[in-house]
Order: structure tokens, then sequence, then C-alpha cells
């Protein structure tokens, strides 16, 4: 079987392996342009075999006006995107319209992992400054180092009085995962150089969140970051 119908995977158990090939054998029964279908769909994130077939078997039942709007939307999304030339975050305009926008305090400047991080803090309407997009985090094990990503970039833009006209605070937005906060003080131990306030965001307990159901690490780290009232 063609290797784009059948993808090479490595199994940790006979049943696994198994139903890779019962599943082989069910692409081999459709037809080649949907058995392709089904297999660069498997590639979009949490997308599995029945997943993809079901997405497959719907947008046949589509009108073709409405699939080709799928799929002018997708090569409009490659052609037309970019990476602000100042911040790093998803645009279709250079310099984005946050880093051009007046009503922007550019004295803060917020760094996340990823432009959808971006807009997350964006859709709370409580932040007003700049942000600086990392394009990631640190990972050794998956080859990932300062090089890789925007870091370098961050230092320039901080030393620029072009792009960061006085700015007072970096705030650090990365995830509170492993990878996370090793690169938040990565970034912190650089940072000392320059003449401003660096913080973190804070973690804890959810709005809404009961303390019976909160895991020991997230309430410890609560307890730690508590504030007077």
């Amino acid at each position: 079987m063609p290797d784009n119908l059948c993808p090479t995977e490595r199994f940790t158990d006979y049943s696994s392996f198994t139903e890779h090939l019962a599943n082989c054998k069910k692409m081999q029964e459709y037809p080649k342009p949907l058995a392709k279908l089904i297999t660069e769909l498997q590639k979009l994130p949490t997308i599995g075999q029945k997943t993809a077939q079901r997405l497959a078997f719907f947008m046949l039942k589509l009108p073709d006006t409405e699939t080709a709007q799928i799929a002018k939307a997708i090569s409009e999304v490659k052609q037309l995107l970019s990476y602000c030339n100042v911040c790093g975050m998803i645009t279709d305009t250079n310099p984005c319209y946050i880093c051009t926008s007046p009503r922007r305090n550019p004295q803060i400047l917020c760094v996340v992992e990823e432009s959808d991080d971006l807009w997350a803090i964006e859709r709370t309407n409580g932040y007003k400054g700049l942000y600086h997009v990392l394009g990631g985090v640190l990972s050794p094990l998956d080859g990932v180092g300062p090089e890789q990503l925007r870091i370098k970039l961050l230092f320039e833009r901080l030393q620029s009085s072009r792009h960061a006209p006085g700015i007072k605070e970096v705030i650090l937005a990365t995830n509170w995962t492993t990878e996370g906060q090793a690169t938040a003080l990565y970034l912190t131990q650089h940072l000392e150089r320059f003449e401003m306030t660096v913080t973190r965001i804070a973690y804890g307990i959810p709005v809404g969140g009961d303390l019976e159901y909160i895991d020991e690490v997230t309430l410890a780290k609560a307890l730690e970051g508590r504030r007077k009232v």
C-alpha cells in the first residue's frame, strides 16, 4: 500500500499494531482521493482515524461552493498571513494593529509563547500594553534553544528606542509548564541587565474554583502568591 495511505508508525504493543493493520485495510477499501483526504486530515491536532473519516464524509456532502470556500480559506491563511516584524504575532498587516495603535501603553511589554496566548489575554480586555511573541518555549530535548525562539529579538527590541520607547515593565506570561517556567527563568536571568521591572503572571485557584477539587501543587502556589487585601 502507498506510504501516503498507510503511514509507518511505531507501536508499543500488539493491540495497537493490529488496530493499525485494520485501519490500513479499511483505507484500501476507500477510493484513493477519499483515502488521501482522510490521511491528510489526520495531520491535524486531536484528529484520529475515525474523526478524520467523519470529517471526510461530511465534506463529501457539502455543496461544491462550500468546499471551495474551505479550500480557499486554508490557502489564504498560508498566503496572506505573516509574523509581525516587531512583536511576532500572526497578522495580515505589518507591523500589526497592536504595535501601531496609539492607544496601547508603550511602557508595558507582555512576553507570551504563541499568538493564541496573546489573543487569550486580549479577550480579557484588561491589558492595554504591548506584546512580544517568542514563538515557543525552551525545550532542549526537542532541540529548541534560545536561537530557535525570538529571544534575541526581544533583547534587541528592549534596547531599541524606536521599538521600545520607555518600557518600564516586562511581564513574563509563559505557561506554567516545565518548559514555560524554564523559559521564564532564563529570561529573568538575562533581563537583569535592563533597568526595568520584570514580573511573572500570577497562578493559583481559578475564579469559581472549589478548594476541594484543586490539586496540591496549584493550591500550594496559590498560598505562596497570596497578597494583602
